[in-house]
């Protein structure tokens, strides 16, 4: 089941037995879990029948006694179980997954693993509750993510607002919707959309100097404004860590060779394929145009050797305000 499914049938009150939560993305499983724990029973039904345990400190056997019990003075009882990649046998909770109580909600918590499906406890749980996998969202899903987040909300966000989201924040969802939140209060309900002086404002990351805009001045070979950013980029390495740019600039010298050989140039074409937002396409035909494959293959050489650098090879004394500056001259001349 997906994410939104699970919550679309916990908000009819359609239950399952067991909730087994699993991967790498926090997020997804403290939202099922949050709205479980706050949701299926009232604040009087809690203080009998809602139960936190911790893997450190249960074993399986213990889990089983108390999903066990019958509730008291209500239809459900609710258990959660955090931290659950602790447990030491945790496929011993099969005796419990074959034949669960309609009456225990069970919700375990099995962050940064996952079960084996070869094993019976998976394939239990599987036929009498549900088996979520929380996957980490890759870089270019988080603009999209970001969008719809905020459309639940009321609101809209430009393509390149959420681009310098995605840049500043990374993938994780927790921190991401914390800033969104925080900037929603900051905005307020009157501002509908969500432009890039916003998240300059009040998120921090500017609009002018960062990632983002240097790959776009490169691969448009705005040398003037490469060059500004390059040197903003060298007062503050702390803010601006090359290690971060050359990544940034290799996925994107990446993505410019692979555009050479898509059969299909047409902007929702070129956006399937490069798995990036269709107002970004225009970058990479500029791109196209101002560097030829051959080039191509050889700036991408040239990340390779500057991100050794960067790392202390051949040039551990070299400033990396000034080996971002050789790079970026080398890149566009």
């Amino acid at each position: 089941m997906t994410f939104e499914q699970i919550l679309k049938d916990l908000k009819q009150k359609q239950y399952k037995p067991i909730y087994f939560l699993m991967g790498n993305e926090g997020y997804f499983i403290d939202q099922i879990t949050n709205y479980i724990a706050n949701n299926v029973l009232t604040e009087e039904e809690k203080g009998f029948n809602q139960t936190i345990l911790y893997g450190k400190d249960v074993e399986a056997e213990d889990i089983i006694m108390a999903a066990r019990r019958f509730p008291m003075m209500s239809q459900h009882q609710v258990i959660i179980v955090k931290e659950a990649q602790n447990i030491a046998k945790i496929e011993d909770l099969v005796i419990y997954a074959d034949n669960p109580l309609n009456s225990t909600i069970l919700v375990i918590n099995y962050r940064y693993k996952t079960l084996d499906k070869r094993k019976k406890l998976y394939k239990s749980i599987q036929k009498n509750g549900v088996l979520f996998e929380s996957s980490a969202l890759r870089e270019y899903e988080i603009p999209k993510w970001v969008s719809s987040y905020l459309q639940n909300k009321g609101k809209t966000i430009d393509a390149k607002a959420s681009a310098l989201l995605a840049e500043f924040l990374g993938t994780d969802l927790s921190k991401i919707t914390h800033e969104l939140d925080k900037l929603e209060l900051a905005i307020g309900s009157s501002v509908k959309q969500i432009d890039s002086s916003h998240i300059e404002k009040n998120i921090g990351v500017s609009k002018d100097y960062n990632n983002f805009e240097l790959q776009k001045a490169v691969l448009y070979r705005d040398i003037a404004k490469a060059n500004k950013i390059v040197l903003a980029f060298g007062k503050n390495p702390k803010a601006y860590p090359i290690q971060v740019t050359i990544v940034t600039l290799f996925g994107a010298f990446l993505k410019l060779l692979s555009f050479y050989y898509l059969p299909d140039k047409s902007k929702n074409s070129v956006a399937a394929a490069l798995k990036i937002n269709p107002f970004f396409v225009q970058d990479y035909m500029a791109g196209a145009k101002n560097y030829p494959a051959r080039k191509v293959i050889q700036i991408i050489s040239l990340l390779r050797e500057y991100d050794m650098k960067s790392k202390g090879f051949d040039s551990a004394t070299t400033d990396p305000g000034e080996l971002l500056k050789e790079l970026i001259f080398k890149i566009m001349h």
